[in-house]
């Protein structure tokens, strides 16, 4: 029995709209499936949340206070197999502003 290394590409992708992030993953897996690689995802991973509490008043009413939040959705996709047409369109894509990309080979 032969252990050959998998070549894999894992794609995680951070965005703060979850519309924008839904985009991207079927983009990115629709040019994915034009090349015939496997894909497996996309995997959602637990949403970040940043909350901030603010002062509704700059000198008085310390009780009275403002409470913002900042959600960052995030995703993973793996790709296996990939040949280098995969590989090529993969880095032609045009991917909206405000997805942040982290492609590992």
């Amino acid at each position: 029995m032969t252990t050959s290394k998998n070549n894999k590409i894992r794609i995680k992708l951070k965005a703060y709209d979850h519309y924008l992030l839904n985009l991207s993953c079927n983009t990115i897996i629709n040019t994915a499936d034009r090349t015939n690689a496997e894909i497996v995802g996309p995997v959602p991973l637990p949403t970040k949340r940043r909350i901030y509490c603010v002062l509704r008043s700059p000198h008085v009413d310390k009780d009275s206070r403002e409470h913002f939040e900042i959600r960052a959705h995030r995703k993973i996709i793996d790709i296996y197999e990939p040949s280098s047409q995969t590989i090529d369109s993969l880095m032609k894509l045009n991917i909206p502003a405000g997805v942040d990309i982290e492609v590992k080979l």
